[in-house]
Parts: C-alpha cells; structure tokens; sequence
C-alpha cells in the first residue's frame, strides 16, 4: 500500500486531532516517495534494539506508539540514539509513524484494552474529548437588539464586510413591550475583534450586546483515562490477581488506601494506561490503576483512602499492541503485513 493512503487510513482509525496539544503525533519520519509498505511493524517503544529487528524482518512502516522524536532534534548525527533512530530508518527506507495519546482516546484504544483487567464492568472516560470542529461555523456568537432601522441597515453593510462571519439572521422581537429586530451572527475570534470595534461605535447598541463562547460538542466514549464500575463488587486482592493476569505480569506495586485491607471491596476503578497522575487526581474511587504515578500523587491517594496499583508505564500499554494488530489488518482490509515486536519491552526489571 502507498505510504500516503496508509497513513490517511491511520488517521481514520484515529484521528490525530484527539491527541493531547503537548504530544507529538503523526508521521515522524518519511521515506522519499513512492514508498510502498508491504510491512508494518508495531512496537510500543522504539529502541535501538528494536530498529534492528525493524530492519531485519524489512519493515517499511513502524507504528511506534510512544513517539521516538519527541523533543527537536538540532541535528541528525550518529551522536544519540534518538538521531541514530532516524538515520537508520532513512537509510532502509522506513517509515515511522506514532499515535501516542490519540490511541489513549478512541473508544478502542489503549485505556478500553486496560479495563478488561479489571473484569466484567462499565466505563467512561475521565475526561471527554470535544470534536474536532464546531457543529457551526466560528467560535463565538453575537446577538444585539435594536430599533434603529436606518442605523440597523448601515450597521449590518458593514458588518457583511467583515471577514469570517457566519449565519447572520434578523428577526423581530419584542423587548421590553417595544418592536426590535433581533441580530445574530457566528465569527471567528479575529472577526470577534472586529465585530466588537463596530459594535462600540454606538454605546447604547454595544451594552446591549451579548457575546457566547461556542463549545464543541464532546465525543460519546472518547476521552483520556477512563472511571470503571465493576459489575459487582471485588476484593482488591482479587483485583490484583486480574490485573497481573491480564497484563502477564508476576508482580505489581500496591499502596493501600487509608482504612483498606486486601479484602476491601473495589466497585469503582479509575484508570490511565502510562503515566496516570493528571488524569486521576481528583477523582473519586476505590481503585486508581494506572503505569505510574508521583510519590506525593500516590500519598494523596492514600490518604483519600484509595488504593493504588502501579505496574510500570509500558506494561499498562504494550499488551495492547496484539489487539492493535487485529483490528488493523481489518481496518486494512488485510492489504498489509503486520507484525508486533518481539524485542520491545519494559526498560525496568526487577532483579
């Protein structure tokens, strides 16, 4: 497949517009065209180790989940490995691509993988995604009355020429037992400006003016983290052995929250797969689950009395990659190869 329609048909699957402002997603590193990918290889991290065994099964695309060219590089030399990354991916004509926090988003991504650890329950996100755009055009709405017809028609000429402005309307209306015409009109935040400097030229007109901030709608079950109500209630120790089962793990790290034993009933789990401290603070829960969190995040749980179970930041992503590559080669219509690495794993062991 061409490398510019499988990366437009990665981005359907989800958009890069649910990914968080600070992240940096997307295509990374392209080949020079036409690049063609039989093969796309999936990874969570991408080492040094694992752009060896890129090369070596002749991958033409990595989906690197976190994205390995995160900072700007001031220069592409043998230096660092991060640079080393790219050379060696120019050099074998390999594409990188990286979705990151988009993935932590959709309804089937990253964080629904993570619930199903949890057992059988109901989820929504912790915090809901807007949409992309606007269900109208412009970002705020202006809306003035007037009985000043001849003003009115002066007013609304040169209002017209404003640029970005949308879905102007008049009506009449009845305000205060007096016959006006009702104004309202969409704009951008630049024609805002310059609706506002019109709109000032007469005070009278200007104090009767009500300015709303459009809001884009939220997206149904898409959003970072997710707040999970079990079914029926489990003991944390119960928890825990689901957990470490689903995530093929012999261990976690466990702070117990204030007043809590190993046989505390658990009802409702707050999740982040990664580094879960900003999306969870705050939230109330018998459980937070999540990569990792700060020491003093982790007391301020404790001392709300919520448990706190830490599993390293990969481990809560990298079991998802098996999914991933499922639902993608139907997404794909099986038009590409696609294979998970074997040499990705977490760089924190236990010894």
């Amino acid at each position: 497949m061409n490398l510019g329609k499988l990366v437009s048909s990665l981005n359907e699957f989800a958009s890069l517009s649910l990914a968080e402002s600070w992240d940096n997603v997307g295509l990374l590193v392209e080949p020079s065209p036409p690049h063609i990918v039989n093969t796309l290889f999936l990874t969570n991290d991408l080492t040094e180790d694992v752009m060896e065994e890129a090369v070596q099964k002749r991958a033409d695309l990595i989906v690197s989940y976190h994205p390995p060219i995160f900072t700007p590089l001031k220069q592409v030399t043998w230096k660092t490995w991060k640079e080393r990354l790219v050379v060696r991916a120019l050099e074998h004509r390999i594409g990188i691509y990286s979705p990151h926090t988009a993935y932590d988003a959709i309804p089937h991504g990253v964080n629904n993988w993570l619930t199903k650890g949890l057992g059988v329950c109901t989820s929504i996100p912790l915090h809901p995604s807007p949409a992309p755009s606007y269900p109208a055009e412009g970002t705020h709405r202006v809306e003035f009355c007037t009985n000043n017809t001849e003003h009115l028609d002066t007013l609304l000429s040169k209002i017209k020429d404003i640029q970005e402005i949308s879905c102007l309307t008049t009506l009449a209306a009845r305000v205060e037992g007096e016959e006006q015409t009702r104004v309202s009109l969409n704009c951008s935040q630049q024609g805002l400006l310059e609706v506002v400097a019109l709109l000032s030229q007469n005070s009278l007109l200007y104090h009767k003016t009500e300015i709303l901030l459009l809001q884009k709608p939220l997206l149904p079950h898409t959003g970072m983290g997710r707040l999970c109500t079990l079914s029926e209630p489990v003991s944390l120790s119960n928890i825990i052995k689901r957990i470490k089962s689903h995530l093929k793990l012999p261990h976690v790290r466990l702070a117990m929250g204030m007043g809590k034993t190993l046989e505390s009933p658990v009802k409702k789990a707050a999740l982040c797969a990664g580094s879960g401290s900003s999306v969870l603070k705050g939230t109330e829960a018998d459980l937070y689950l999540t990569g990792e969190m700060s020491h003093h995040d982790v007391l301020d749980a404790v001392a709300n009395g919520i448990s706190v179970i830490l599993c390293e930041h990969s481990n809560t992503e990298r079991g998802f990659l098996s999914e991933l590559r499922d639902m993608l080669a139907i997404h794909l219509q099986n038009k590409v190869n696609i294979i998970v690495s074997e040499k990705d794993r977490d760089p924190l062991q236990v010894v």
